[in-house]
């Protein structure tokens, strides 16, 4: 089957011209590596002078981190300010394998701290107390003084800083209070805590509504069918993740989500959310008039650059975000941002991009504190990944697994049943541009990104005849 699909819209689809301010000549940190001697530095934490500060304590800082110790300027050089309580972790968890039910085996800390999700060591806070680093847990900065190289933060902390980091990553777009945003019994799943609320709501519910039809509306609905709750997904759109999905492929993923009890609301518009005697949400009222009785409310909507106290370093006003360049400086000496809140050139589309995905905000970081530490000097060329993990408890009848790579534009075309797998191609002006695979098996997941950033020539016919996914995965090999 062949459709046309709109370009990505995950922040990463929007194009915008590079500033001028950023074609420039590579830029030492406005302190120089050798500037601080080591007994100097590991003086500097009695008082308020850091070398290198990471503001943000999310997947970024942990693989930041790590870089910083493999090239041994960790130790009494680098400070971490967070506004969570725990070391940094592998945030794609919380609305995958911790929202599972006790019986189970969810995912719980230390288990999932970075960086365990791309096969690295597991960073506790043990880990950063070893290595030398200082650690500032729940103390988010407040403010920042660019003149003076000076942060400071909630608990009136003041932090010079040679180098700077932002990794302060999203939030979680909200429903306004007005209309029932902050009831109780109403989540939106950004951290370790907000995920325990979530558990600990849903010990007690029955019926859950989801509102959103994206990644954390199919994962938290996925999760939910395992505490065998009534769930219905509510979204405005036609289909489920319509940034990416055909409106065919996701047909095939509802079907398996009703199968599995989930019910589908598309093309509502919800009105308010409604408390009942307790205060506590007990329904949401549609644009229409209908109501859907809920003891239990997600909001998947989508996130927000948290670009916080640091608006002054320069936004993107197209995609959002901390403008930089392909080594992550903005237009402030000394300043990088990385991860989620960085708007940067995407090289291969020849756009500049915000990412908000795991992956990028590993490869980002690595990249930016390689262009710190070293005389690194090639630019951060992404290619956009995405993946989704879904009912992977125990005694679910089936795992999904998709991952895409690419750029979804052009024709799309779709191979497969779904049972047992699938795969869409998007080929424009005969060019293989992205292609999406579910239930891939190891070598088939690996021939994926070559595709995507190879951009073969393919033979769109003998692509739509393909008898199996397997066949089409040749006949686009054969292309490279």
């Amino acid at each position: 089957m062949a459709s046309a699909s709109a370009s990505l819209k995950h922040g990463l689809s929007l194009w915008c011209p590079e500033p001028p301010a950023l074609r420039r000549a590579p830029q030492r940190s406005s302190i120089g590596l050798g500037s601080f001697r080591r007994s100097y530095a590991a003086a500097a934490f009695d008082n308020e002078n850091r070398e290198f500060v990471i503001v943000g304590g999310g997947n970024s800082a942990g693989y930041a981190a790590r870089t910083f110790v493999e090239h041994g300027m960790a130790d009494g050089r680098l400070c971490i300010v967070s506004k969570e309580a725990h070391a940094p972790y592998e945030r794609p968890a919380l609305t995958k394998g911790y929202l599972f039910p006790l019986d189970k085996k969810p995912a719980r800390l230390p288990g999932f701290h970075t960086c365990v999700g791309s096969g690295g060591e597991r960073q506790t806070a043990e880990w950063y107390k070893e290595k030398g680093i200082e650690m500032l847990y729940e103390d988010p900065v407040t403010s920042i003084d660019i003149d003076k190289q000076t942060l400071t933060t909630d608990s009136g902390k003041l932090l010079k800083y040679g180098s700077l980091i932002i990794a302060t990553g999203c939030t979680a777009s909200r429903f306004p209070e007005k209309i029932g945003g902050n009831l109780p019994g109403v989540h939106y799943i950004r951290d370790v805590a907000d995920a325990n609320s979530l558990i600990s709501s849903w010990e007690k519910a029955k019926k859950l509504v989801v509102v959103g039809g994206g990644y954390i509306g199919m994962e938290v609905a996925a999760a939910a069918v395992a505490w065998k709750l009534d769930t219905t997904i509510i979204f405005p759109e036609n289909h489920l993740l319509q940034r990416l999905f055909t409106p065919s492929l996701a047909q095939r993923y509802e079907e398996f989500y009703k199968d599995n009890g989930v019910k589908f609301m598309k093309g509502a518009s919800i009105k308010h959310l409604e408390a009942g005697s307790d205060g506590h949400v007990c329904s949401v009222k549609l644009e229409d008039g209908s109501m859907i009785e809920a003891d239990a409310v997600v909001i998947g909507i989508g996130a927000k650059p948290a670009v916080g106290p640091f608006e002054r370093v320069g936004l993107n006003s197209s995609v959002g975000g901390i403008q930089v360049d392909s080594q992550f400086r903005t237009k402030i000496p000394g300043i990088f941002a990385i991860g989620d809140v960085a708007a940067f050139p995407l090289k291969m589309y020849d756009r500049i991009a915000r990412v908000e995905h795991v992956d990028h905000a590993r490869r980002s970081a690595q990249h930016c504190a390689k262009s710190i530490l070293t005389a690194q000097t090639h630019i951060y060329d992404y290619l956009p990944y995405f993946y989704s993990r879904v009912f992977e408890y125990e005694g679910s009848p089936r795992k999904l697994w998709w991952q895409f790579f690419g750029d979804n534009v052009g024709e799309a075309i779709e191979v497969g049943s779904f049972d047992p797998k699938i795969a869409t191609f998007w080929v424009d002006s005969g060019k293989l541009k992205g292609v999406l695979l579910e239930s891939g098996n190891p070598e088939e997941f690996q021939l994926l990104p070559k595709l995507a950033r190879s951009q073969p020539t393919v033979d769109t016919t003998k692509l739509r005849n393909a008898s199996s996914v397997e066949e089409a995965l040749e006949i686009v090999q054969q292309s490279l």
